[in-house]
């Protein structure tokens, strides 16, 4: 069943990290700005300005890859306090317009306006109006999709970057997912990818063709999500209050290691980390989890739940240290190591990415 009566705006601010380097520092503006690690470390491109990415440069890629595709980029070390600050100014615009706000990272946000403060009846002049808002009040543009539910107003937002507004109304939701290549829907990562390119499925319109029998056989328990959105279904609320399921820490080594003694120190600073964000959301979970991502960049879990809560960085090392005892590390190298807490004992509402850590350095 589609809602067609729900007003879902996402906003997207555009190469969001970057953006902000570049109205802060004249010098940079229409270059091509990388904010990341160093070009001569293993960090990461945390984001581009769009400068950047017209030489193939995206996140998550090596600063190394990044500064071989565009020699003449400058590489910025992130200030995420500062983006943090301009994270809370632009959602107070949004709590302007609705309380129904449902912010996904630092940088976008769903929501819902179909009952908004300035009672506003058309969805898109209110998001027009907040894209306007940013502008004058930050001196940054933001990217909007507007539709009837969260799966089609994200992938609108997407579509007429930067600075754009896309809105997909409920006659216009079968063909617009009917043309939107596959790797295109939220939830189908490389892998999914691949798997449907070899049944055929390259397209919402090739998607749509398959039954759910078909789609459960091959996609197990995501057969259901595939079979609506392909349909334009998607019955998830905007949820303002949405609770943290984890807390935890990951770090990419400099350089990669199979000494044991040094992966240890790494999971000791780890769990020292992990323990004080407990410490200030007053919390504690009962599944601790190990991440090791291998040179090879194959990446196992390893987990252990427990039947008392772990929230000191002792135990969490103590039971951290078993668990990377059932992995090759040692006998294979590793680039990657994380340590996080689920199924938390208190409510955390989720203001902040608390996981991610990339190498910086």
């Amino acid at each position: 069943m589609i809602d067609v009566f729900r007003k879902i705006i996402h906003v997207d601010m555009d190469a969001f990290y970057a953006a902000v380097e570049q109205r802060d520092i004249p010098q940079l503006r229409g270059k091509p700005v990388i904010v990341g690690g160093n070009p001569d470390s293993r960090g990461v491109v945390a984001t581009c300005s769009y400068e950047a990415r017209r030489f193939g440069i995206h996140s998550a890629m090596s600063c190394a890859r990044a500064y071989r595709l565009c020699p003449q980029a400058i590489f910025v070390r992130p200030r995420f306090a500062v983006y943090q600050q301009v994270s809370l100014q632009i959602r107070d615009i949004f709590h302007q317009y609705t309380d129904l706000v449902e912010p996904l990272s630092l940088d976008e946000a769903y929501l819902d306006v179909t009952i908004n403060k300035p009672d506003i009846q058309s969805a898109t002049w209110v998001a027009q109006s907040i894209c306007n808002e940013i502008r004058q009040k930050t001196e940054l543009t933001a990217s909007a999709g507007v539709s009837y539910n969260k799966f089609l107003a994200k992938i609108a937002s997407d579509v007429n970057k930067p600075a754009g507004l896309t809105v997909v109304t409920p006659e216009q939701a079968e063909g617009f997912i009917a043309q939107l290549p596959i790797r295109r829907f939220h939830g189908v990562g490389r892998v999914t990818e691949s798997k449907m390119h070899r049944l055929g499925i390259m397209s919402g319109a090739d998607l749509r063709q398959h039954t759910l029998e078909e789609l459960n056989k091959n996609f197990g328990n995501s057969g259901q999500y595939y079979f609506d959105i392909a349909r334009g279904i998607d019955l998830r609320p905007v949820m303002p209050n949405r609770v943290r399921k984890s807390i935890g820490k990951e770090t990419t080594l400099s350089e990669d290691t199979a000494d044991i003694g040094q992966m240890l120190t790494i999971i000791g600073d780890l769990s020292q980390r992990v323990a004080a964000l407990l410490e200030s959301k007053q919390t504690s979970g009962m599944t601790l989890t190990l991440k090791v991502k291998f040179a090879d960049f194959q990446i196992v879990t390893r987990r252990h739940s427990h039947e008392r809560p772990i929230e000191t960085a002792e135990a969490i090392f103590a039971l951290a240290e078993r668990l990377l005892q059932k992995t090759d590390a040692g006998a294979r190298a590793v680039r990657l190591l994380g340590v996080t807490l689920s199924h938390l004992t208190t409510d955390i509402p989720v203001v902040e990415s608390l996981q991610m850590e990339l190498p910086f350095v």
